[in-house]
């Protein structure tokens, strides 16, 4: 089965995206932007509530979004950044029942309000990379290890990405990376002194 690896690459990224949207598959949809752009575990990603990111008092999303982790305890504050309202807003828009403070934002579809399993979860990930053709061991791992890749490509230097992930070492996140010969080659060939 080999290690988890992050998306590389940025058209895999949205050809995933447009696989859930086009077929109107609003939950995954939102499941796989919230958890690109958030870095969660898919444990902590399943038990997100609406009341989470929503405030529905005043009618707005929240800023942040503020937990605590479910395998380290530790709390962590994240940026709702806009491609993670707009995917909300579109699950929210499509949501056949009314959407209330307490409900699950990833609903199980058998009606009640449970969250969908981490193995329906990984059976969605797992599908749309099968049916695209997308080389590499994708699950849902993957989707909290592309935001690191993703954002170290971008220049962010490890040491926030650390910070982010909350990993007590730079050599666990350095693992979550998942550098390749390929990454290497691009700074070979890119940094002409």
């Amino acid at each position: 089965m080999g290690v988890t690896e992050p998306i590389r690459n940025l058209e895999d990224i949205e050809k995933i995206k447009q696989f859930y949207y086009l077929k109107g598959r609003w939950r995954d949809y939102a499941l796989f932007v919230v958890g690109l752009n958030t870095a969660l575990r898919i444990s902590d990603l399943l038990l997100l509530r609406w009341e989470q990111v929503y405030n529905f008092e005043f009618g707005h999303y929240h800023k942040y979004l503020y937990i605590q982790e479910k395998k380290t305890h530790k709390n962590n504050q994240i940026v709702l950044n806009e491609n993670v309202i707009k995917a909300f807003q579109v699950l929210w828009s499509n949501t056949e029942q009314q959407v209330m403070p307490y409900n699950f934002i990833f609903k199980s579809q058998k009606g009640e309000n449970r969250p969908i399993h981490r193995s329906r979860a990984f059976i969605i990930i797992k599908e749309a990379v099968a049916k695209l053709d997308i080389e590499g061991n994708i699950s849902c791992h993957s989707l909290r290890k592309t935001f690191g890749y993703q954002a170290w490509k971008k220049g962010v230097p490890p040491a926030i990405i650390m910070e982010i992930y909350n990993h007590s070492s730079l050599k666990i996140t350095k693992r979550y990376l998942a550098i390749n010969q390929d990454d290497k080659d691009q700074v070979f060939t890119g940094l002409l002194i």
